[in-house]
């Protein structure tokens, strides 16, 4: 079990890698954007990318999806070659035909997403949705083959051209929400064409078979109605705001889901690492095991960035934004909480994908964006963003409601019950309690709540949350920092304070300062 966490743990930090780097940048070059680029310019920003991806979903066919799961079928990797020349190839054709399409209609589709006509905005979506779509499966055979090195490289490439691009159309030449999404979507498609090109020995054609074209789209045509399901909830939030009540609220929303980049590179590192592994798991009791520990874990990590954010968001919102965005507050701690849903969303997933009955995932995401779309309507007229915030977070509990009960007798997960509802006692507890007792402003305040949540984990352990193997782990890692640090520590210097010497080092005949003894395994 040690085995599959290591390796878990290992593509996690590759795939974080980017993302912290990329949520770093974006948080510190967000005082610039927002002098840059009012509220109703990132709303707009915010309208076209998450359009862009929820009709990648549409398009791609589950063909991602069936290529992560048949990639593990076969071992022989002249197949998998195939298999994957197969899957881009499929995927650049749809992606191209429906490009056109949408370019050939920029005008009029502007004007009924946009509210008014901006054909050129527009046609920059277009291209990010070509581009996304083919970038996206040039990343699946990265992670598929643990190229964690090659995966980093691509990304982090990827992070520096979008801010360079992005520094020099926004600010340089004063091209607005416009600028960046060219910037963004630019970036991607230099970096899509440098990851063919790095493949093109890999892709071409060879006479291996592999699985047929209909096998692929039996499995990945029933994952898209759901996918695009619980997408359609980062869709139907902002274009409600958008259109129902102003561009610019929305664009206060769009600040906190950036905001919420703590939360969000976390669920988004899971997502691409938690799949090719919890996939590879041979053993139906080893995988049931690793999955209910794994959703532990995530769920404490996530959980604990959640509950700082609910405890300090309106200072992040003061320090990384302009004044015009403060408003964006209300709502973070909620869009945070959404977002560390969705990675639970994925878990369970990967146990239909893994009990191939992925054709059960649309009635779950049908109930959440049912409860989506009635709870908008019901909470944003009196509560505003904080309201759409709480629609998602209802939308992802039916979700995941639905979905365990759909997929709990066909593959059993040892779900750690207790532990989870304890996680959301204490860390939901602390937080609600710190936000509603503790000063909203000033030094006081901004102390205060930070102790509340350095509390959070002596709090779970002071409950028994941990494990006893999980303490002796523990244990012995803190014996090991201290025998490293220990032995990088410089030793005592033979007559120290007699002044400098002269010549060459004479060895020491004095008794020499004794080195640590080593603690045995597990502190004992």
């Amino acid at each position: 079990m040690s085995g599959y966490l290591k390796r878990l743990v290992r593509s996690l930090g590759a795939y974080q890698l980017a993302d912290v780097v990329s949520k770093f940048m974006a948080v510190l070059l967000l005082p610039v954007y927002t002098r840059y680029i009012s509220p109703a310019g990132y709303g707009v920003v915010e309208l076209l990318a998450n359009g862009v991806i929820f009709i990648s979903i549409v398009i791609r066919f589950g063909i991602i999806e069936a290529f992560l799961r048949y990639h593990f079928s076969d071992a022989d990797q002249e197949r998998r070659d195939v298999l994957a020349r197969r899957a881009i190839v499929f995927l650049l054709v749809t992606t191209t035909i429906v490009a056109a399409v949408l370019a050939v209609l920029a005008r009029p589709l502007s004007k009924l997403v946009l509210g008014h006509y901006d054909t050129v905005t527009f046609l920059v979506a277009v291209l990010g949705l070509w581009t996304f779509t083919n970038l996206e499966l040039a990343y699946g055979l990265l992670r598929v083959d643990e190229r964690l090195k090659a995966y980093a490289a691509a990304s982090l490439s990827n992070v520096v051209l979008t801010i360079a691009a992005s520094l020099v159309l926004v600010v340089g030449l004063g091209d607005g929400a416009r600028g960046l999404l060219l910037g963004n979507y630019g970036a991607s498609t230099i970096v899509l064409f440098a990851l063919w090109w790095t493949m093109r020995g890999r892709l071409r054609r060879r006479p291996r078979r592999a699985e047929p074209l209909g096998l692929l789209m039996r499995f990945g045509l029933p994952t898209v109605p759901a996918e695009a399901s619980v997408y359609a909830l980062s869709i139907i939030d902002r274009y409600y705001i958008y259109h129902a009540r102003s561009p610019g609220l929305a664009g206060l929303y769009s600040i906190a889901v950036k905001l919420a980049g703590a939360v969000a590179f976390i669920v988004r590192a899971f997502q691409y690492a938690w799949p090719p592994l919890a996939y590879s798991v041979s053993d139906d009791r080893d995988a049931s095991r690793l999955y209910g520990l794994v959703t532990t874990y995530y769920a404490l990590l996530s959980g604990w960035v959640v509950a700082g954010l609910a405890l300090e968001g309106r200072w992040v919102v003061r320090l990384l934004a302009a004044h015009s965005f403060f408003g964006a507050y209300r709502a973070l701690p909620w869009v945070a909480l959404g977002w560390a849903m969705y990675g639970l969303w994925v878990v369970f997933l990967v146990i239909a994908g893994r009990a191939k009955v992925t054709t059960r995932n649309f009635p779950a995401a049908l109930a959440g964006l049912v409860a989506n779309v009635a709870l908008i309507v019901l909470l944003v007229p009196p509560l505003g963003i904080a309201g759409a915030g709480i629609a998602l977070c209802g939308a992802y509990l039916a979700m995941l409601a639905a979905m365990y009960l759909l997929t709990r007798r066909v593959f059993v997960v040892q779900f750690e019950w207790r532990r989870l509802v304890q996680l959301c006692l204490v860390m939901g507890g602390l937080a609600v309690a710190g936000d509603l007792l503790l000063p909203t402003h000033g030094a006081l305040g901004f102390v205060t709540r930070a102790a509340v949540f350095a509390s959070i984990p002596p709090a779970l352990l002071a409950t028994g949350f941990a494990h006893p193997q999980e303490l002796s782990r523990l244990r012995m890692l803190l014996a090991r920092a201290r025998r490293a640090k220990a032995a990088a520590a410089p030793g005592p210097v033979s007559g120290a304070g007699a002044g400098p010497v002269s010549g060459p080092e004479q060895p020491s005949t004095g008794a020499s300062a004794e080195q640590p003894t080593p603690a045995p395994p597990g502190g004992g």
